[in-house]
């Protein structure tokens, strides 16, 4: 039986008739190279030898800069990820970089966000992003295949790679022992490109798992237990390493469950060892030659230490609207429900979706819940349905939909204002929901069924002992219902040359960008507080998602769910323009449109306690000036209206020149310091407008145009 390449022979495709097998088989050894080598490597922390897993893979990957905490390093990639609501800009700007194939040994178009066709712009996106993979040399997964990062994991995740995906929860493949992570568009498409991957130098959180999970308690319930402890900025700048006894008793998509989620606690990514779980998920999925161990070694230490005794944890729910806003499933009992959504990327395994069956099977779910199930791939939707548990849900009343982001990402499903919903979904920002006036909880699959079942928030357990219920029996499947239909190989070279991108009339071009000057000075436009998410810089849903392709039309949704007014007063400002920020500016998406779109109508410096990461690298891909204030109460200090200047920053951000900035407010008379935490690299970017801008004169200095000729005078 053949069955989806990876790696090397997927970049490629093979030769024409080459089968699906042999080109795994040559991946596989790839596979074994690239662990090996990252088994062997002995990343150095201050000069000590370390045997950690993510060390490891940062030793076998590095390629610039040293691996001391802070530092910037450059990484290969192997693999790249890039979904819809992402990817029409990522392949514009494969267009704008003047590649002609992907340089990584695979990358991969997802089709999983713009799913809801309510008129002919989601399309369009899709036939757009399917010419530009088979123009590019990228796999390409069609509407309603599944998720990216389950389908990724079924089908391309490899232990021992790295990838990078233009979407935040690209750490949940750190379940294979892989180097996982979100970053936005633009740097994906430098890694489809051939160049390496620039990050800060994370701490090392080893998180030492002990016990096992008691009965209705499950994986979703160890990552809010790290959400209750932490919150959502307590893995910044820090890698989440997973280890010890407890590991035994979590398969491969319990781990993803909490890789993914790494990212609402701001964690550059989570990584699990690829131990024998790997394994046995690998063999079911029919890619047994495509494991190999990547294990930590016995010197393995960490900068950071933590403990979880799984069989002390209970079920837990994340209350409106941030998720880490954590307590007891018991302590909130009783909260009437309208809603219970269960699937996404968050908790995508066919175990998952089989106990929700289990428990509502033969009954029927309380007048007035909707309890809605997204499967979050053809394959889970299939091993489900085999099972009889399609038909256990349908019987209880569930809708299910099709396989996809959807409610996740405000795509349908939002709830009506004011009344709960329970998802096991990642994020519960305010309005991701598709709804202004949301109140979505983050909960378990089996707290979203007992509440379903009940028509109030309820413990599982309390339900299971009300009902004398036990806890729903799940043998995986020994061989899943692998389908590799809907995945599309990119054409050979000489094929793929002659593909010409099919443009629709929603599809825009990529802005222009200018350098910065050397004085920057103009209104603020906008004062937020803290965690701002980028969902409330640019807006998904219905309503926003289909102009991703559109800067200028998805740019009058910038910021309107702070305020409404804030596109107008920027198109009427005609030049230069700031806004201000609390802690954790940015946190949640990786979309680089929360970059572009107040780009595209004038921002050119946000002053901010402090960011989240993947924004904060964002700002500065597109020619955005992120500064932080020295004294954070000086951040209050500012209101909208005030009129800001800064001097001189063409020094300010040449080599060497100290990080320390002065901003003055003109309105007041005041002076406040500020600094950035750009990289020489950086800093260059950003003086360039923005890493397009910086690349085209690059590539103006290494190719001169020759002199004009003509009739001299």
């Amino acid at each position: 039986m053949s069955r989806t390449p990876t790696g090397r022979a997927a970049r490629d495709a093979g030769p024409a008739g080459e089968t699906a097998e042999s080109a795994g088989t040559a991946e596989a050894r790839g596979a074994a190279e690239t662990a090996e080598t990252a088994q062997a490597g002995e990343g150095q922390a201050g000069g000590r030898a370390t045997g950690s897993v993510a060390r490891r893979l940062i030793a076998a990957h590095l390629v610039s800069g040293t691996m001391e905490p802070g530092e910037e390093i450059g990484l290969r990639i192997d693999q790249t990820l890039t979904q819809d609501a992402t990817g029409t800009l990522v392949m514009q700007e494969l267009e704008a970089l003047g590649l002609d194939r992907v340089r990584t040994e695979l990358s991969v178009q997802y089709v999983d966000h713009n799913l809801l066709q309510t008129d002919e712009r989601n399309a369009e996106d899709h036939a757009f992003l399917r010419s530009a993979a088979r123009r590019f040399g990228v796999w390409y997964s069609k509407p309603g295949n599944g998720v990216s990062h389950p389908t990724h994991m079924q089908r391309f995740g490899v232990p021992g790679r790295t990838l990078a995906g233009s979407d935040s929860h690209t750490c949940a493949a750190g379940s294979l022992g892989m180097l996982a992570v979100g970053v936005g568009g633009l740097e994906v498409a430098l890694a489809m490109a051939g160049r390496p991957l620039h990050l800060r130098m994370p701490h090392i959180w080893g998180v030492r798992l002990t016990g096992e999970l008691p009965p209705w308690v499950s994986a979703k319930d160890v990552i809010l237990e790290m959400l209750r402890r932490h919150g959502v900025q307590g893995g910044v700048d820090r890698i989440i390493e997973y280890h010890g006894p407890g590991l035994a008793s979590l398969t491969a998509m319990d781990r993803h469950v909490i890789a993914n989620m790494g990212a609402e606690l701001g964690a550059t990514t989570s990584v699990f060892p690829a131990d024998d779980a790997v394994r046995d998920f690998l063999r079911a999925e029919g890619r047994e030659e495509d494991f190999t161990p990547v294990l930590p070694g016995p010197a393995a230490r960490y900068d950071v230490e933590e403990e979880i005794d799984l069989s002390a944890l209970e079920p837990l729910v994340a209350r409106p609207s941030s998720p880490g806003n954590v307590v007891p499933v018991r302590e909130a009992a009783g909260v009437p429900v309208a809603q219970a959504v269960v699937g996404s990327s968050a908790n995508p395994g066919l175990r998952d979706f089989a106990v929700v069956a289990g428990m509502v099977r033969g009954r029927q779910t309380a007048p007035g819940v909707s309890l809605d199930v997204n499967p979050t791939s053809r394959e889970i939707l299939q091993d489900l349905t085999r099972s009889g548990g399609t038909l256990d849900l349908i019987g209880a009343g569930a809708r299910i939909h099709q396989a996809g982001c959807l409610g996740c990402i405000g795509m349908g499903q939002a709830p009506a204002a004011g009344r709960n919903s329970l998802r096991t979904f990642p994020r519960n920002f305010p309005g991701r929901s598709g709804t202004e006036e949301d109140s979505v909880w983050l909960c378990s699959p089996e707290t979203a069924a007992a509440s379903a079942l009940t028509g109030v928030l309820t413990d599982p357990r309390d339900w299971a002992a009300g009902e004398g219920a036990r806890p729903p029996d799940f043998t995986p499947p020994e061989r899943a219902t692998v389908n590799t239909a809907a995945l599309e190989p990119p054409p050979p070279p000489e094929e793929a040359a002659g593909v010409p991108l099919e443009r629709g009339p929603n599809i825009s071009a990529l802005p222009e960008l200018d350098s910065l000057p050397d004085t920057l000075e103009g209104p603020v436009l906008l004062t937020a507080g803290d965690d701002v998410s980028t969902d409330e810089i640019s807006p998904a849903g219905a309503r926003a998602l289909p102009y991703r392709s559109n800067i200028p039309r998805l740019a009058d949704f910038t910021f309107t769910r702070l305020d409404p007014d804030y596109p107008r007063r920027a198109r009427e400002t005609g030049g230069p323009h700031f806004v201000v920020g609390g802690d954790n500016y940015g946190q949640g998406s990786s979309r680089e449109h929360a970059a572009i779109t107040p780009r595209h109508l004038g921002l050119r410096a946000v002053l901010a306690r402090s960011f989240a990461r993947i924004h904060w690298q964002n700002l500065a891909n597109f020619g955005i000036l992120a500064l932080e204030f020295d004294t954070p109460e000086d951040r209050d200090r500012i209101e909208p209206g005030d009129r800001l200047r800064l001097d001189g920053l063409h020094g300010a951000l040449a080599p060497g020149a100290p990080a320390a900035l002065r901003v003055r407010n003109l309105t007041r008379d005041e002076e406040y310091r500020v600094h950035h935490r750009l990289s020489p690299r950086q800093r260059d970017t950003v003086l360039a407008g923005g890493i397009i801008p910086a690349l085209a004169a690059e590539r103006a200095a290494e190719h001169p145009a020759p002199p004009a000729t003509g009739p001299q005078e």
